[in-house]
């Protein structure tokens, strides 16, 4: 069974190779549409503020598809040569607000330890098992089901995102990724700065905050959804596969072609996860030609909404379940004493 998997990365092997011109030509289907939408959506503003809005919304799905450039160079897969992959990184960063040397470095730990029961915690989505959160203490659950909440997390998650987790260096950044957080940020700064001088603060907000708002919110949905479906795949480091993690643990997001289009095909993440290198717009290749990986995990956004009740992993069944279905183990007798010998076990490691 291993082989097999193993032989599925040989397959997508062909589509790892960049090719210059693809990629030149969806910078510019992507970065000028943005520019000239937001530049409408200003204009629009003295005839009609829902104008601006819908515009605004149009702008923030092509800084989704702007973020898929940034992620492909992150991964150095959108150029062959890895400065161009840098600075354009850099450059796409500042659009998205993201910090290209940061980001890099916690999104290939992601892909490195994606449904690692004993590596969590780097660049992932937070998630707790059932036995982890029976042991845990009433504000650590309170705390997890806060972050799980959909409020929470796609509500409140991309302002906290773009204005705290990507503005700050992490503990023990090196000067390479401490420095080009700070260049990102400058010309944020400068940039939003300018168009105060230029437009007025107000016409800023009106504009940026929905585009930040539902770009963020996609963002983080895309993310969410193709890692945290009923089945995914969780094992501990002694069972854990890098193949098998990417083929069972990460779904293919079926989504209609627009979206596809302006999502940057990243609904196919099972081929993502299993060859990082292969650029955005040959994952649908890849997937096509090779027939094991049409037979993983499929949904749509209307299965996709599933999603929102899976809460946390059980080990025993292999699956997510909701907070409702662990409830009954919080009341009972038995499952206090489970409680306390669990968290006796957490203390002694």
């Amino acid at each position: 069974m291993r082989k097999k998997l193993a032989e599925l990365k040989t397959k997508v092997a062909p589509y790892e190779k960049s090719d210059t011109k693809s990629s030149i030509y969806q910078l510019i289907n992507t970065i000028p549409p943005f520019f000239l939408i937001w530049f409408l959506a200003y204009q629009s503003l003295s005839v009609s503020i829902w104008i601006s809005l819908t515009l605004a919304v149009v702008a923030a799905c092509f800084v989704v598809r702007t973020f898929i450039i940034f992620h492909d160079c992150t991964h150095q897969s959108f150029f062959k040569n890895k400065k161009a992959n840098r600075v354009l990184g850099t450059i796409t960063g500042i659009i998205t607000h993201f910090p290209f040397v940061k980001w890099k470095r916690s999104h290939t730990i992601h892909h490195a330890t994606s449904g690692n029961l004993d590596k969590r915690g780097t660049g992932d989505v937070w998630v707790m098992t059932v036995d982890e959160y029976v042991a845990a203490t009433v504000w650590a659950r309170l705390l997890y089901r806060l972050y799980r909440n959909p409020i929470v997390m796609f509500g409140l998650g991309p302002f906290y995102l773009y204005f705290i987790s990507n503005r700050f260096n992490r503990k023990g950044a090196g000067r390479k990724e401490r420095l080009n957080t700070y260049l990102i940020n400058f010309a944020i700064a400068a940039i939003y700065a300018l168009l105060v001088w230029a437009i007025g603060w107000k016409a800023l907000l009106i504009i940026q905050l929905p585009i930040l708002f539902v770009s963020g919110s996609l963002g983080i949905w895309l993310f969410y959804v193709q890692h945290q479906f009923e089945d995914s795949y969780f094992e501990t480091e002694d069972e854990w596969d890098y193949v098998k993690a990417a083929v069972d643990g990460s779904s293919y997001y079926k989504l209609p072609k627009v979206m596809q289009w302006l999502t940057g095909s990243i609904g196919f993440h099972h081929v993502h996860h299993l060859s990082p290198r292969v650029p955005n717009y040959n994952l649908e290749k890849a997937h096509e030609s090779t027939p094991p990986l049409q037979k993983v995990t499929t949904i749509t956004f209307a299965s996709s909404l599933k999603s929102i009740r899976f809460r946390l992993y059980d080990e025993k069944i292999k699956s997510f379940v909701s907070f409702k279905e662990v409830k009954k183990l919080l009341d009972t007798p038995k499952s206090r004493v489970h409680l306390k010998n669990i968290r006796l076990s957490l203390q002694e490691k």
